[in-house]
């Protein structure tokens, strides 16, 4: 991955506990034995305190960030071909994974059926050349890998949250519940996330200005007060994908006490493609989640994503650990 054009990066003020919440730490059950074999085994986890954007970094906060530092996100940058051996040197160019819904069913088993890699597709162009961010500004930033959210973490005085600490977060006190709100997927009809409504990847039941991401904070806040901790866009966190479904808790550098997985070698998959890029792990579920094929806009659902990678679905929040900071 090449060095970002800009490093003279300047940080942002101190933090202050401005649009963010108080997360107040504790003991929890992290993982599932119900759903995708990645989440198991079940384990006992503490983390302390810290707090957390209310909601994904938005596409306004991140313009804000590349217009203060001239950053330049990897989705911009020339590729060097040496790191993509097998790709088709006609997509060797700039871009990003954008989606695109095929005219009926397809086979679920084959994602390029929906994702495309879209030369000049960016945070700026989220659907590539021609398409804009107008009236995204308060949506999620997304084409962001995960170089990128460090990057804007850093300036902002902030840190991505490790898996653990999102997972709790996102539980809002509800140890155990399948959702962030409960076990009921639609409590009284009500839907309380930006998820696919129909049969993915083909049938979307959403009106067409309803489809994508949305606007911040339109779905209730779950019990910590933060929002889109389930589906709207994926989200970066620091650790690492460690491959084996007991990896998490056998792997972790600290035990269970606020546990971490910093090995990058850990999260590579020898033999598949891209076995020399590391993964970390991503957490929430995003808008492109459907029963029937993606039932991860939970807690404890999980995936590896190579940290070069920027897709139409993916974002991120972020961190603050000093418990000192002014609540405004």
């Amino acid at each position: 991955m090449a060095p970002s054009p800009r490093n003279d990066m300047q940080q942002g003020a101190p933090p202050s506990a401005e649009n963010m919440a108080w997360v107040p730490g504790g003991s929890f059950l992290m993982g599932s034995e119900d759903f995708y074999p990645e989440e198991r085994p079940v384990r006992g986890v503490q983390v302390d305190g810290f707090w957390m954007d209310l909601n994904p970094v938005t596409v306004a906060d991140f313009r804000h960030f590349v217009m203060a530092t001239g950053y330049v996100t990897v989705a911009e940058r020339p590729l060097d071909p040496r790191q993509y051996p097998d790709a088709d040197p006609a997509l060797l160019h700039p871009g990003s994974l954008v989606f695109q819904s095929p005219r009926g069913p397809v086979d679920l088993r084959d994602p390029t059926r929906w994702w495309r890699y879209l030369p000049g597709a960016s945070w700026r162009y989220p659907s590539g050349p021609g398409s804009t961010t107008d009236g995204l500004d308060q949506h999620p930033v997304t084409h962001v890998a995960a170089e990128d959210a460090g990057a804007y973490a850093a300036w902002a005085v902030k840190d991505l949250p490790t898996e653990a600490e999102w997972e709790f977060a996102a539980r809002g006190g509800l140890d155990g519940a399948v959702f962030t709100w409960g076990d009921d997927a639609a409590p009284h009809g009500r839907v309380m996330a930006n998820t696919w409504q129909g049969q993915f990847p083909w049938q979307n039941l959403k009106p067409r200005r309803r489809q994508g991401t949305s606007l911040i904070q339109s779905y209730p806040p779950n019990g910590y007060g933060l929002y889109d901790m389930a589906g709207n866009v994926w989200e970066w966190t620091s650790d690492y994908f460690a491959a084996g479904p007991a990896a998490p808790a056998q792997r972790a550098c600290c035990g269970h006490q606020n546990p971490r997985v910093t090995s990058a070698a850990d999260s590579l998959v020898p033999g598949q493609p891209g076995a020399h890029i590391p993964r970390r792990v991503i957490k929430g579920g995003s808008h492109l989640c459907a029963p029937n094929y993606c039932l991860r806009y939970r807690p404890a659902a999980r995936q590896g994503e190579a940290v070069d990678t920027s897709t139409a679905h993916l974002g991120f929040r972020c961190i603050v650990r000093d418990t000192t900071v002014a609540s405004r």
